[in-house]
């Protein structure tokens, strides 16, 4: 088993013993099983999906990026942002993802910080509706 715990700068999102994590890593996307070798690693936004032993139900979370590390059969998340997808509001991330997709539209007005900051903002919003969505179907 893995001992869990993801946090924000805010709270305690999520802690409890897990079988697997599957993570968006920045090269791509990382599963972690019990005995896995230590590892380190920066998150992007995305889904992270936990699963527990002897459990058919995963726990989805919605993260808009942050840092991992595991060692020991423990796997530490310091997210930027995270939300159980129970815990979404699909129409308002709907909402949000639209007027990030209209500003990163208008790029011609904005310099190359901007722009990385909308991209970011859009990326976050599209891994909370791919959560929100994919929970809501179960």
């Amino acid at each position: 088993m893995i001992k869990f715990k993801i946090t924000t700068p805010e709270k305690t999102v999520y802690e409890d013993e897990i079988y697997q994590a599957t993570l968006p890593v920045a090269d791509g996307e990382v599963t972690i099983l019990p005995k896995h070798r230590s590892y380190i690693a920066s998150l992007k936004p995305g889904e992270i999906i936990l699963k527990k032993k002897g459990e058919e139900k995963e726990i989805s979370l919605a993260i808009s990026g942050g840092f991992i590390e595991f060692h020991n059969n423990e796997l530490i998340v310091l997210a930027d942002t995270a939300e159980r997808a129970e815990e979404i509001d699909l129409e308002r991330a709907e909402e949000a993802r639209k007027r990030a997709e209209e500003i990163k539209k208008q790029r011609v007005l904005m310099d190359e910080v901007e722009y990385a900051r909308v991209a970011i903002a859009l990326e976050k919003e599209l891994a909370r509706v791919k959560v929100a969505k994919r929970y809501l179907k179960r």
